[in-house]
């Protein structure tokens, strides 16, 4: 009878091995755990830095689309501007109870403190001479030409004492230098005089068909001291690119002008 193999004992662990393996599955269960949650971590980091990002992309998209908008409406008002106000008329300052008004007709029955010149589009350069005999004539309100601005009006004294007013005239908007090539011609009551701006090259020295502006701005500044109460003065504007001008060049083709013309009573006594 063969022998047979005697079974090899095996050894209880003692308690400090058991202690021991217990601590290294708590060891290993922790590794895992803090595994997990690093990787939970950076996910929620992720998830912030895209959730971010397109925040920043919607924010900018609205700034974006803001500034757009109000490119947008500062090119609409400034077409609308260089369309319909390249000449402007209004009456300012009132005082002592004195009234002015003014009207596209003689007979006033549009009367009105405001008035509108309107423009003329896609001129190009001429000389005094060329110009219509009789724009001071019979025409009233707007009567432009071939590259020429024409409009005239009338200002009453509406009250029942005389006074006196002061006419000032500038420019409001200017674009690529036209006004150093420009003619501005006023008549009053039918006697005339035309304006320019003082020579590019001594702005001391006035052009010689013309007479300088008061300043790099007003065209002119005068006072008016005879209209009798009930009394009108007519008005005629006109205005020209010169093109003996010096300056009148290529450089400012395409280039726009806006005026304005206001007209204000002048206190018996200056205000307080």
């Amino acid at each position: 009878m063969p022998f047979r193999k005697k079974n090899k004992q095996v050894d209880a662990p003692t308690p400090e091995e058991v202690a021991k393996l217990g601590h290294k599955h708590e060891v290993e269960a922790a590794k895992d755990k803090k595994s997990s949650v690093y990787e939970h971590f950076h996910a929620q980091e992720d998830a912030k830095a895209v959730a971010a990002a397109k925040k920043r992309k919607r924010r900018y998209a609205a700034i974006l689309i803001g500034l757009t908008a109000i490119l947008l409406i500062m090119y609409i008002i400034s077409m609308l501007t260089t369309q319909w106000g390249d000449l402007v008329i209004t009456i300012g300052d009132l005082y002592d109870g004195k009234s002015i008004m003014l009207s596209e007709s003689a007979s006033f029955d549009d009367a009105a403190v405001k008035l509108n010149g309107g423009s003329v589009k896609d001129v190009t350069n001429i000389t005094k001479a060329w110009l219509p005999k009789g724009l001071d004539g019979a025409k009233t309100g707007q009567h432009n030409g071939e590259n020429y601005l024409a409009y005239t009006f009338f200002l009453k004294n509406t009250g029942d004492k005389d006074l006196k007013y002061n006419t000032t005239m500038t420019i409001t908007g200017v674009s690529k230098s036209a006004d150093e090539a420009i003619r501005i011609q006023i008549y009053r009551n039918g006697k005339d005089n035309t304006y320019a701006k003082s020579s590019y090259k001594n702005r001391k020295v006035a052009e010689t068909d013309a007479t300088a502006w008061n300043n790099n701005g007003t065209v002119l500044k005068t006072l008016n001291t005879d209209l009798k109460a009930g009394t009108m003065d007519k008005y005629t504007v006109v205005m020209w690119i010169e093109g003996n001008d010096p300056e009148c060049v290529d450089a400012i083709r395409g280039g726009t002008i806006r005026s304005q013309m206001v007209f204000d009573v002048v206190p018996d006594k200056k205000p307080e």
